[in-house]
């Protein structure tokens, strides 16, 4: 049959040599067919035709499997269908939820630092504020160093250069953190949110003869408040210690002028790094990195160190307990900032700030029987509602 079928192709002047040379074509049911099939029916008579039945035979094999994948094709469709739907439900889900889940991480991190801070400090009288501080930077540090060597976090290298331009920072830095123990010590929590908002004076002041940023008339408003329920509160404040609201005064300068010269130093500090750039991890790392030597110096030269090895609380576990959680919120407060700023931006980054400072100072009061007034709580509800206004009017 071989020969046969051979020959009659030859001698056929209508076939011709592309018919073999093409590939396949479409048959009307959606299938592929031979093209020799159709030059076979056509050499054969209208009768019964040898070797119809197998062709018959393999054409239904050929559509029932071709039924079989198209089935088969329609059901993968169909799950990846629903597939692809729930994976958009989740994403959906995940950009609604990150904003709220990342705010929720920063404000719980900075609620429980301040109160964990205020309940070392007072509470388990320790009065060694730099030595506090160095303990938790250590902590922020080998943590950072951990999390850099396990590829989680992406570290810049540190080199001479980098480290001579970050130095001012750096002692600004420490001695912010060193004021704000001490006045933590001295001032009820719900006073030490208050005269914050000065820094905020103090910083628009700076940007103003620095770098030439001007505010509008709603922002010297809000900051003209915030002095007047400063001045109020500290009148009215039952508890009130000058060594304190010294300390606390410091601070506000020392917390204006490190967010001022940061402004200042980063583009230096970018331009001798070796990627040429300087990443929020980088600057955590580099601020309690080099925060240690300086507060290892001020520890001895304020006879630190003699205290703290005879003081009765470091043999208490639940005094380490604190301050070593105590540290690693610090640099949780770091991360989950820079987690919520990503998320929102830094016009809700700010707002969410402002209004922040009412549950810790709502906490701060409940939780350490602090003595209140009628004037002195209206003053500190009258500062509060002055942060958000300050907030609000720096978004216009």
């Amino acid at each position: 049959m071989s020969t046969e079928f051979k020959l009659n192709v030859t001698i056929n002047p209508d076939v011709k040599e592309s018919d073999f040379n093409s590939s396949l074509e479409i048959s009307p049911h959606g299938g592929k067919v031979n093209v020799v099939r159709r030059i076979i029916g056509g050499l054969l008579h209208q009768g019964k035709r040898p070797g119809s039945h197998i062709l018959k035979t393999t054409e239904r094999r050929g559509t029932n499997e071709r039924s079989r994948n198209n089935r088969d094709t329609s059901s993968e469709n169909n799950e990846l269908h629903v597939d692809t739907g729930d994976q958009k439900r989740a994403h959906e889900l995940k950009i609604r939820s990150g904003p709220l889940v990342s705010g929720a991480a920063y404000c719980l991190s900075s609620c429980s630092m301040i109160l964990l801070n205020k309940v070392v400090l007072s509470s388990y009288a320790f009065n060694a504020g730099i030595s506090l501080m160095f303990y938790q930077n250590l902590i922020s540090s080998i943590i950072v160093i951990v999390l850099g060597l396990s590829g989680l976090v992406s570290l810049e290298k540190l080199n001479l250069k980098l480290v001579k331009v970050w130095i001012p920072v750096n002692l600004i830095f420490v001695g912010m953190l060193v004021s704000g123990m001490y006045s933590l010590k001295y001032i009820n929590i719900a006073m030490v949110t208050i005269l914050k908002n000065m820094t905020n004076i103090l910083t628009a002041v700076g940007e103003l003869y620095i770098f030439h940023k001007r505010q509008n008339q709603k922002v010297w408003t809000a900051m003209f408040l915030m002095i007047i329920s400063a001045i109020t509160g500290g009148i009215t404040d039952l508890s009130y210690d000058a060594t304190g609201y010294t300390w606390q005064l410091v601070n506000c300068i020392l917390t204006a002028s490190y967010s001022l010269t940061l402004r200042r130093v980063m583009d230096t500090a970018k331009a001798v790094t070796k990627s040429g750039s300087l990443n929020e991890v980088s600057m955590v790392l580099l601020n309690n990195l080099l925060s240690l030597p300086l507060g290892a110096f001020l520890i001895i030269l304020f006879d630190e160190w003699s205290y703290v090895i005879n003081a009765e609380v470091i043999k208490i576990p639940m005094f380490w307990v604190v301050a070593t959680t105590s540290g690693i919120l610090g640099l949780a407060i770091s991360f989950t900032s820079m987690w919520f700023l990503n998320q929102t931006g830094p016009t809700t980054y700010s707002l969410v700030g402002s209004l922040n400072k009412i549950p810790i100072s709502i906490a701060g009061l409940l939780l350490f029987n602090v003595p209140l007034s009628g004037p002195n709580l209206f003053s500190i509800l009258f500062g509060l509602f002055a942060g958000i206004f300050f907030a609000k009017a720096k978004m216009s």
